[in-house]
């Protein structure tokens, strides 16, 4: 056999060695660097730009200091952390509870927490009363970096105040009639002193969710008191009812009194200027011949005083006789007759 048959399965059929190529690491190097370059440019480009929605406001910091607050829109900023962006809620009403908590996994929907909601009156008695607080952030860059748990300090000074107002005022007021009282009480207060800490929070309102005794036997005599304001209510607005309703009759009964009155007082009014003006008259042709006046005017009250008397004057001179009736002749009714003379007397 030939010698060279042992190298066979070493170097093939001819018995030769062939050359392995090595492979070219900076094509790989390059698409890597070039991969990386377009990864690092499309990251810088998408944290270049933000949005806000026209709830928001967003405070803008550049190397950790506050260089801007911007409003609803998209804006560019710097890439890298070089600026960062810190979106706030500032149209949205936020929520507060105190005295409890929603739960609606409970029966009753809401779970009482009554470190929060046990207080003392002014008069010494214990109530429960929850409170529901709206509040809102007015100033998004005081709001993250004017104070530590802006909201925790409006918590505690809620409570702080809740407890003194209620402190000062009778268990009656704050289960019954008080309400509105003690809360405008309470948000004036807040209000106040929120302006002077300026944590960037402004109270929108408060109301008590709900006040009540802390016992049954207690609850039921304030539902009692209740019930019976309601009954006052009711019998005062049925009065009222009842006054609405005859106070237009009496009006009226009372306007056509007056009326019928002012009537009378002109028709006295009338008769009296028309007495005055028979009078002047009268008195006007008694100056011109104050002897017929006067037989005129004693003929008159005669006839007035006697009306069934027919009254005859006699105007004779000397041995003539006349008579003159001082009404008509064709006056058919019997009646006493009496004669007049000329000097007034009766024949």
């Amino acid at each position: 056999m030939d010698e060279n048959y042992g190298n066979f399965g070493e170097n093939g059929f001819g018995g030769e060695k062939k050359k392995r190529s090595k492979p070219d690491f900076s094509k790989l190097k390059r698409v890597i660097i070039v991969v990386l370059v377009v990864l690092v440019v499309a990251m810088a480009g998408m944290s270049c730009w933000y949005t806000v929605d026209d709830k928001q406001q967003a405070v803008v910091t550049t190397l950790g200091k506050i260089t801007d607050v911007t409003d609803a829109g998209v804006h560019f900023k710097l890439p890298f952390g070089i600026q960062k962006v810190q979106k706030v809620n500032v149209n949205v009403y936020q929520t507060l509870e105190l005295g409890y908590r929603t739960d609606y996994s409970s029966q009753e929907g809401y779970t009482v927490i009554e470190e929060e909601s046990k207080m003392i009156t002014g008069d010494y008695n214990i109530v429960n009363v929850e409170f529901f607080v709206e509040y809102k952030v007015s100033d998004p860059e005081k709001y993250l970096f004017g104070s530590y748990e802006p909201e925790l300090i409006l918590k505690n000074l809620v409570q702080s105040q809740v407890r003194n107002v209620v402190g000062s005022t009778t268990v009656d007021s704050v289960l019954t009639d008080g309400k509105e009282s003690v809360q405008r009480q309470v948000k004036d207060l807040v209000t106040e002193v929120l302006q002077q800490y300026d944590i960037g929070l402004m109270l929108v309102d408060v109301k008590i969710q709900d006040s009540e005794p802390p016992t049954e036997e207690v609850i039921e005599a304030f539902k009692a008191v209740e019930t019976a304001k309601q009954q006052a209510e009711t019998v005062v607005n049925e009065a009222m009812a009842y006054q609405n309703a005859r106070l237009p009759e009496a009006e009226a009964q009372a306007d056509k009194l007056i009326q019928n009155a002012e009537y009378l007082k002109q028709n006295r009014i009338n008769e009296a200027v028309e007495q005055v003006a028979m009078f002047e008259a009268m008195y006007k042709e008694y100056k011109n011949d104050p002897e017929i006046t006067r037989s005129r005017m004693y003929y008159e009250a005669i006839s007035e005083l006697l009306p069934g008397v027919k009254v005859y004057i006699d105007a004779s001179e000397g041995s003539v006789e006349t008579i003159l009736p001082l009404e008509s002749f064709v006056d058919a009714q019997p009646a006493q007759s009496v004669v007049y003379g000329q000097q007034g007397g009766a024949q």
